[in-house]
């Protein structure tokens, strides 16, 4: 909030660009009306009241230009006239004239002037131009001439604040609240100083003095329950907020959806299906209400209840894309992929530009493996926003699927010219460089993620496991792969990195206890029980080894490297075991597909 916005809301001067001046009941111009808006400092002739008033009345009907020129044929008449010199630097200001507002400001100013409340407003004008000194001297006046109103003093703590003084400035309030300890106003600004200054349990407090003050002061209980939710106490929050809705307004819809969104934050979702109730009361054609109603319902998952209430504002907005696209997201949650792949189809139909149809319709296809498809959409969204960094990944898995290694490199290249931070890039390009055989990229990819995003344990466990796979740099696969286990300790595919560390670097022992762990973790892997394999012959624990690695081909009876292996160690002919046998009869030949969070 502005520092001129703050002035206002504290001190509504009649005289000023606050608010409109008063008038009577009728909209006419009166004798008490003119005396409130206006107190002379010494009577005007006739012709300066005359036009006074014309101006006064020309500012009635939000004519500026004529009140300008009638305040100005006033002053000829009396041009030491504060209260005409007031309206006019208000008036130019208001219109972005600095200079003509500053000029009439300091005519209004002169140091006979004894109106505390000119002087506040006034203030307010030199401290939204930037002469925040000449703002407090108006104030440290004001309040020379009205000590008993707290009004200057708050507005002097605010002036304060905004010049970087906070010490100052929680000193200027609570010396207005010493003069008007009752001021709503007062404690309001101070708890907004205190949390400011990171002192929640202060501010707070400060805040229910302001409540207290003035059980109507809408913005003391919002401050209020943003300190309770800041402070994780959801439940406090929601009760000031409960509080206003009872006391003062049970209509305000801003302040309801606020008690929706805090029970939903909670997963109180039953709280919040009742709020949105009395919200869906007062309004049954609330659109926003019904819509938060169904994302509520999605966030449950009891998704035929969303999707109905989502067909149901549809049939009143067929053209909101966001929410049929969110409709589709729900039938995908529902396993319907048909009806998912007409709605998304329908939004792209009605806006073919619209760039989240196409993303979510080449996601979609590309877990159906309709791969051409899906490529056609990934383009048209990437060619619609290439700068989103998702529709190049999913599109570089499109073409890894297809076997087309160089086309996904060439995707994910452009996504990051137009991303060069986005570390899931970087992540999916080292990879498919590691089915180009282009190690030096890959190692280049994954220190980028690393660099990025020091933390992230897929960059280090890759390229840890990389270098201990290769036999290179052991060090660092050692230090790599332990940080990625630190991370994720459970993960017992990264277990198995290091344990594959450990054995290059000849830590026999640690190794075999590790890879036992990544076994115990995962379950059964083919790749896993050739490494523990590798452990036991490396031990010359040959019967172990062979139970490993036989296990090993079970799971996968078309390693022909491995089955030269077991051979080469004198451990027989592992086609002529009849449980490879019944593997192979087993085998579906299907390929894995890349994961679309590798």
């Amino acid at each position: 909030m502005s520092l001129r916005r703050v002035l206002c809301a504290l001190i509504p001067l009649a005289l000023g660009a606050c608010a409109a001046p008063s008038h009577a009941p009728d909209g006419k111009l009166t004798p008490a009306s003119v005396a409130k808006i206006a107190p002379a400092v010494h009577r005007p002739d006739a012709s300066a009241s005359y036009h006074f008033m014309l101006g006064y009345q020309a500012e009635l009907v939000q004519d500026t230009d004529r009140a300008i020129q009638e305040y100005q044929a006033s002053l000829k008449t009396d041009p030491t006239s504060h209260s005409v010199n007031a309206r006019l630097a208000s008036l130019y200001f208001s219109l972005g004239d600095a200079a003509q507002a500053i000029r009439h400001a300091n005519d209004a100013t002169e140091k006979s002037v004894q109106d505390g409340l000119l002087l506040t407003q006034m203030a307010g004008i030199f401290a939204s131009v930037g002469q925040g000194e000449r703002a407090v001297q108006l104030l440290d006046r004001a309040i020379e001439l009205n000590q008993t109103s707290g009004d200057p003093y708050f507005s002097k703590g605010l002036l304060l604040l905004n010049l970087k003084q906070p010490s100052a400035a929680e000193q200027a309030i609570r010396a207005g609240l010493a003069v008007a300890p009752e001021s709503a106003v007062g404690h309001y600004h101070l708890g907004r100083l205190l949390l400011d200054a990171g002192n929640g349990a202060e501010a707070a407090v400060s805040l229910e003095r302001a409540i207290a003050a003035n059980a109507t002061f809408e913005p003391a209980y919002l401050s209020l329950a943003s300190i309770y939710e800041s402070l994780q106490d959801s439940g406090r929050a929601i009760a000031v907020l409960r509080k206003y809705l009872q006391t003062v307004n049970p209509r305000n819809r801003d302040i309801r959806n606020q008690v929706v969104r805090l029970h939903v934050a909670t997963k109180d979702y039953q709280g919040a299906r009742k709020e949105l109730g009395e919200l869906l009361a007062g309004d049954p054609a609330d659109l926003d209400a019904q819509l938060r109603l169904a994302l509520l319902y999605g966030e449950e998952k009891d998704y035929p209840k969303a999707i109905d209430q989502l067909i149901e504002i549809l049939k009143v907005r067929p053209t909101e894309l966001k929410i049929r696209d969110y409709l589709g997201f729900l039938y995908e949650e529902s396993k319907d992929t048909k009806k998912a792949l007409e709605t998304y189809t329908f939004n792209v139909q009605l806006e073919p530009s619209y760039f989240e149809g196409h993303l979510h319709l080449g996601v979609l296809l590309y877990r159906l493996k309709q791969l051409p498809e899906a490529t056609n959409h990934l383009i048209k969204a990437i060619t619609i926003n290439p700068k989103q960094p998702e529709a190049h990944i999913i599109l570089g898995l499109t073409y890894w699927q297809k076997d087309q290694f160089d086309d996904a490199a060439r995707v994910l290249e452009e996504g990051i010219g137009q991303n060069p931070k986005s570390v899931d890039l970087h992540f999916n390009l080292g990879t498919v460089y590691d089915k180009l055989n282009r190690f030096d990229d890959v190692v280049r990819a994954m220190e980028a993620v690393i660099k990025l995003d020091p933390h992230h344990a897929d960059a280090l466990n890759y390229l840890g496991y990389s270098y201990a796979e290769r036999g290179v740099k052991i060090e660092q696969a050692l230090s790599l792969t332990k940080q990625a286990v630190a991370l994720k300790p459970t993960n017992g595919y990264y277990v198995d990195s290091l344990a594959w560390a450990l054995f290059k670097a000849g830590l026999l022992p640690e190794a075999l206890t590790e890879m036992k762990r990544a076994l115990a973790l995962v379950g059964d892997d083919a790749v896993l029980y050739e490494h523990l394999g590798e452990i036991y012959a490396k031990q010359r624990n040959l019967s172990e080894s062979r139970e490993a690695w036989l296990r090993a081909l079970e799971l996968d009876p078309s390693n022909h490297k491995l089955m030269d292996r077991f051979r080469d160690l004198g451990l027989g002919d592992p086609t002529k075991e009849e449980r490879i046998q019944q593997a192979k009869q087993r085998a579906s030949g299907k390929v894995q597909s890349p994961s679309l969070n590798p």
